[in-house]
């Protein structure tokens, strides 16, 4: 398992395994303004965690574990050896894999470092025999548009450039714009809400003419266009190296079902964007995270996000 500081916080109960544990962990709770869904934040390491959790028991998995790319968390150690890495990759995989629901979705974000394109495909190698590849979505976060291909009500002159990405020095790599998001399944074949997440048509001729088409919408596609809201301050406002933005599980969590989702879950939690993905859509949620301040801000943000509902529902 990879390097990590001293933590003692592990699962205590098996809340449908039956199974006990020797310490008590750090769970934080909170309801919805509805009473219809519980979010649960869990101080502790996943794998443990996950054992805890029933078998077939979580519908839909949205995450975006360490990336081996050297990154400054505070706790986690993001530069071990490759193949240390790999196989605590698949230990925490076989974890995934054990909770996921027959007809549950794991959506795995996983990105990288130009110079070592491969992490995100020895990742996504680590399921090939555990779960089936349904999907493959490419999360875009900076895009630049040559004013010739953009509509007429767009012109532009010169390339427009749309999002934000890392600028990298040097002539050997270009920019780093997208990252992958690998969707799984337990059989290649459950059916997802693609019109929750599409988009309507520009040529609206196609409304009248297609029997499907009269909603007026069509599937997106697998190019997902999602960029980093523009801060002031990393340490303040997004005081951790690896996070992606709420829209992204929103959009995943949408993409798979609302209706078939029992139980969502991040394994890494990070800063709570798919904690806070799941309050806003009043999805009944669990995740993990090891280090104390990124759960400390993660209870901050989904507290927030359950205030603004809960404001916005007396009005």
């Amino acid at each position: 398992m990879a390097r990590r500081k001293k933590h003692t916080e592990r699962c205590t109960r098996a809340e449908s395994s039956g199974r006990k544990s020797r310490a008590s962990p750090r769970i934080t709770s909170f309801a919805s303004p509805e009473g219809r869904a519980e979010i649960r934040l869990v101080l502790g390491d996943c794998i443990e965690g996950l054992s805890c959790l029933g078998a077939k028991s979580v519908d839909a998995v949205v995450t975006s574990p360490p990336y081996n790319a050297g990154k400054d968390y505070h706790t986690y150690d993001d530069s071990i050896p490759r193949e240390e890495y790999l196989k605590w990759t698949r230990r925490w995989a076989e974890a995934v894999e054990r909770v996921l629901s027959d007809r549950g979705s794991f959506f795995l974000n996983v990105g990288g470092r130009p110079r070592d394109p491969w992490v995100a495909f020895d990742v996504v190698s680590a399921f090939r025999d555990l779960l089936v590849l349904q999907n493959v979505i490419h999360w875009v976060k900076s895009i630049a548009i040559e004013p010739q291909d953009l509509p007429r009500v767009l012109s532009a002159g010169e390339p427009v450039t749309f999002g934000h990405y890392q600028p990298i020095s040097g002539s050997r790599y270009l920019n780093h714009c997208h990252e992958y998001v690998f969707h799984f399944t337990r059989t290649g074949r459950v059916q997802l809400d693609r019109l929750d997440v599409g988009v309507p048509y520009r040529d609206k001729s196609n409304v009248t003419r297609w029997a499907s088409a009269g909603a007026d919408r069509h599937c997106r596609g697998n190019t997902w266009f999602i960029p980093y809201k523009t801060i002031q301050s990393r340490d303040r406002e997004r005081p951790h190296p690896a996070t992606f933005p709420v829209k992204l599980p929103e959009m995943c969590l949408r993409l798979h079902g609302l209706s078939r989702i029992k139980l969502a879950m991040d394994p890494f939690l990070g800063l709570g964007s798919t904690a806070v993905a799941c309050a806003n859509l009043d999805v009944p949620f669990i995740g993990f995270e090891i280090d104390e301040e990124y759960m400390r801000e993660s209870c901050r943000r989904v507290a927030e996000a359950l205030k603004t509902r809960g404001t916005a529902g007396k009005r």
